[in-house]
């Protein structure tokens, strides 16, 4: 059975709400989640728990404006510039890799959340945040990351100038940025569900927003690197995501991520943006070849627990290939948060796999 706990951390005079799932017997592996914009840390369904059934302990947290660590009307966005974001995730970390346990770490992002490890894993050898945390990690998961807009999506120049000059003055102001429910998800349930969730407020301010673009411009540009400390990298796109860029990922992974030894880029064939959270056999494929990919990288065959759910590859999705590598945001009324509460046009599901 697994054993769900909340609780809470502090950075400084901010309290963040966190989440953990833990297997009910030995852990080979532990999973930092960060999630995306508009999220929070239970709008994942069944994910972290099938994760923890087969012996892989997820811990995560609502970040800084979102989910249940928002406080007050006024806390709704609130993020803070680069800094800010990236010194909440190391916070959170740091615990986790200075154990003792030898156990492997490995770090998962979705969406904004995606962005933000990118940033986080590109920090210079020799830095804090590289020597305390990013060395430490045993490999990095991006689901979807925010690393350029999908064609028609992107804000004007226009607007992006008049909202950093108004970012000077007003950095906290909050304004709207509404995403679609069916961006979000192929399952008409999770839809509904999503319309329904308060924590999921669509609410950001002038200065996270300019530091979420300023993320994404140093991306586009090819200045976001992982790091030499980086082993490992999964990366997984919907390549009909209306939210984030798929061509942007695979350029990124192709280029930027280069130089990582051990690297897959998985392309789900019209999945769109929330792979946790499309129709039930699907983000049951998307639970199981990430859960896979993390027990590989510790030595683990498949093996789930008793109890576990066995998650089962759709019927009509085809084989993945593999090839070795070269050298070597949502709200479902808001339920009592112990019960994990989950987190866009219906097309046939594919997929196809490149280990580089």
């Amino acid at each position: 059975m697994v054993k769900i706990s909340e609780g809470t951390f502090k950075v400084g005079d901010q309290e963040l709400y966190t989440k953990t799932w833990l297997p009910d017997g030995a852990i080979v592996a532990k999973l930092i989640v960060i999630h995306g914009f508009s999220d929070h840390i239970n709008r994942y369904y069944d994910y972290f728990p099938t994760l923890a059934g087969r012996g892989i302990a997820v811990y995560g947290f609502d970040q800084r404006g979102w989910g249940r660590s928002v406080k007050k009307p006024s806390d709704k966005g609130r993020s803070g510039p680069t800094a800010t974001v990236l010194g909440d995730i190391v916070s959170f970390i740091k615990p986790h890799v200075n154990q003792g346990d030898g156990i492997p770490v490995f770090v998962l992002g979705h969406s904004m959340g995606g962005n933000e490890i990118a940033a986080l894993m590109a920090a210079p050898a020799g830095s804090e945040h590289e020597t305390s945390v990013v060395k430490h990690i045993r490999g990095w998961l991006f689901e979807a990351p925010f690393f350029g807009w999908p064609v028609g999506e992107a804000p004007s120049s226009l607007k992006i100038a008049a909202g950093r000059l108004a970012g000077r003055f007003l950095p906290h102001f909050q304004l709207k940025h509404k995403i679609p429910e069916v961006y979000l998800s192929r399952d008409p349930e999770v839809v509904a569900d999503l319309s329904k969730d308060k924590l999921c407020h669509d609410t950001g301010t002038l200065e996270g927003m300019a530091a979420l673009l300023d993320r994404v411009n140093e991306i586009a540009q090819g200045h976001v690197k992982p790091g030499p400390s980086v082993k490992s990298i999964w990366l997984g796109h919907g390549d009909a995501d209306r939210c984030t860029s798929f061509p942007a990922s695979k350029t990124w992974f192709e280029i930027a991520a280069a130089a990582v030894p051990d690297r897959t880029f998985r392309n789900y064939e019209g999945w769109v943006h929330q792979l946790h959270a499309e129709p039930l056999a699907d983000r049951e494929l998307f639970y199981r070849e990430t859960g896979d990919w993390i027990l590989e990288r510790v030595g683990e065959k498949e093996a789930p627990a008793a109890d576990a759910p066995v998650v089962a590859a759709p019927a009509a999705a085809p084989a993945v290939a593999e090839t070795p590598a070269a050298s070597a945001p949502a709200t479902a009324e808001e339920a009592p948060a112990t019960a994990a509460p989950e987190v866009a046009p219906a097309v046939d599901t594919g997929a196809a796999e490149a280990k580089l």
